[in-house]
């Protein structure tokens, strides 16, 4: 029983070990939805087709 709970703590602290020493990956960048986006949402009334202007 002494061996299985010692093992166990092994896997346990091999686990920790590995990822508190393995490298970090840079932060995946977030897509933004339009609706979600400020800068879209900045620009949408200069976007706006006014009344009599045609494109």
């Amino acid at each position: 029983m002494q061996y299985v709970l010692a093992a166990v703590g092994m896997a346990g602290m091999s686990v920790l070990l590995w990822k508190a020493l393995r490298p970090q990956r840079p932060a995946a960048r977030s897509v933004l939805a339009p609706d979600d986006d400020p800068e879209f949402l900045r620009g949408l009334s200069s976007r706006r087709q006014q009344p009599g202007e045609e494109r």
